[in-house]
């Protein structure tokens, strides 16, 4: 039997007051649903996958493959599938946690467990691994679309290959033109289901460029020039032993997704669902991602780059290797252009939450949701083209924001188990979670700021 259901005291406790709750409509049989559009009869299943999909598959994907490389494409390939079985747990714990709760957000689970400081310290993390990633991706889209300069040489974007050096294929014009003409209608939307087409598109774009790469590798391997690659990590000396810690920022952000699964589960026709989904959605992603590393490792072996994108720059020695190189690195630029919005829906809930604790929910405040739409845009502009030291402080972020929201966060709302759901089993990974995610980020970080520091006095020597 259906019955209206009033949102969860967690969330009524610690987010909005008792006059903005009772102007809130009601989803029937499950939570919230905050959107102020009728006749939304709910999102489907495909529509769900699609965008859990693109929030998880966004710019790591071209960083995977060196990962893989660094420690070997044996080693590397099972850590991609031990990270995605690692994510898949700690979303069903969140998963879990809600429906206990009654808590439609992320968020009002960790206020749930820890009150309100819980609550503003996960979304600070959140805050800072969105914003962080929408700045990198809009940089990558400036690398693909106007070109970069690296050690005195400029390397041509696409546009300036093919329309020649203009003002208009300048970095800033071309990112004023995506920003006016892509991100913004698509950030307008106040329901994450609107995105699904757009979505499957991102994720389309994504095969594009693995299935090129797959076609380029098995070419070479057919006309043998290609070299065996390396199964296991090289380690010469201990330096390159801790280097090898330095690959789980790429792991850990390579699968964050926690910060959308309860937006999407919202809005799902069948809510019971999103566990399917979910796991559907990892095998997908981890599918792609192993492919990508696989047969970037093959292709390029120690000559891979950390951003493979950047292999693609040159001959790749085979017949129409421009057009190939054109077309992975547009396909590419589309498809981070398509994740960006679905990053970007969840940062402002986020940021809406820290801001505005008590106010009715954002979707219902056209004011409000306008007017963080466009300074969340204008901050994220402004970093990507006037930052150029941006990439330094985002490899910190990788280390801590993210693994606090994806790993640390879950483990730590389980072990609190305020509602006394938790197994001996959920304890034990989310002991061995905390461990390797605060263990193994210190050990990066640690590392991270090791090389900077010897790269500074290798510059100044």
């Amino acid at each position: 039997m259906k019955m209206n259901t009033m949102p969860s005291f967690s969330d009524r406790k610690h987010r909005r007051s008792p006059r903005g709750e009772a102007r809130l409509p009601q989803k029937q049989g499950y939570r919230v649903l905050e959107t102020p559009e009728a006749g939304f009869d709910g999102a489907s299943t495909s529509g769900a996958i699609f965008n859990l999909s693109t929030t998880v598959v966004g710019a790591g994907i071209m960083a995977l493959p060196a990962t893989v490389n660094q420690l070997g494409l044996i080693p590397g390939l099972f850590a991609i599938i031990f990270v995605s079985m690692l994510t898949g747990s700690s979303i069903d714990k969140i998963l879990r946690f809600s429906r206990a709760s009654k808590s439609a957000t992320y968020s009002g689970v960790a206020a749930d467990a820890f009150g309100g400081t819980g609550r503003n310290i996960l979304q600070v993390c959140i805050v800072i691994n969105n914003l962080g990633m929408l700045v990198v991706y809009m940089i990558i889209i400036g690398d693909v679309l106007s070109g970069t300069w690296e050690d005195g040489f400029h390397h041509k974007g696409v546009m300036e290959e093919w329309l020649g050096e203009h003002w208009w294929t300048t970095r800033w014009a071309l990112l004023m033109f995506t920003t006016l003409f892509v991100f913004a209608p698509l950030i307008s939307f106040k329901r994450v289901d609107s995105l699904r087409y757009t979505s499957a598109l991102s994720v389309g774009f994504a095969i594009v460029f693995v299935a090129i790469t797959a076609g380029v590798t098995i070419v070479k391997l057919m006309e043998g020039k290609i070299k065996m690659p390396r199964l296991m990590p090289k380690l010469e000396n201990q330096a390159s032993f801790w280097k090898l810690f330095t690959t789980v920022p790429v792991l850990v952000t390579a699968y964050i997704c926690h910060h959308n699964v309860l937006p999407i589960a919202n809005e799902l026709r069948d809510p019971t669902q999103m566990k399917l989904i979910v796991r559907k959605s990892l095998m997908f992603c981890s599918s792609l991602y192993i492919a990508t590393s696989f047969f970037g490792v093959v292709l390029f072996g120690d000559h891979i780059l950390d951003d493979v994108l950047a292999n693609f720059d040159g001959d790749l020695g085979i017949p129409y290797s421009s057009l190939l190189d054109d077309l992975i690195r547009v396909s590419y630029g589309l498809h981070l252009m398509l994740v960006f919005p679905i990053v970007f829906f969840s940062l402002r809930l986020n940021i809406d939450g820290l801001l505005f604790p008590y106010a009715i929910p954002i979707a219902f405040s056209e004011k409000r949701f306008f007017s963080m739409t466009v300074a969340l845009m204008g901050f994220i502009f402004m970093g990507a083209n006037f930052i150029p030291s941006i990439w330094d402080a985002f490899q910190f972020t990788g280390a801590t924001a993210a693994v606090c929201v994806g790993y640390i966060f879950p483990a730590a709302i389980t072990l609190r188990d305020t509602h006394g759901i938790a197994t001996k089993k959920d304890r034990l990974i989310s002991w061995m979670m905390i461990f390797l995610a605060v263990s193994t980020s210190t050990v990066a970080v640690t590392s991270d700021i090791y090389g900077i520091l010897t790269v500074d006095k290798g510059v100044k020597t």
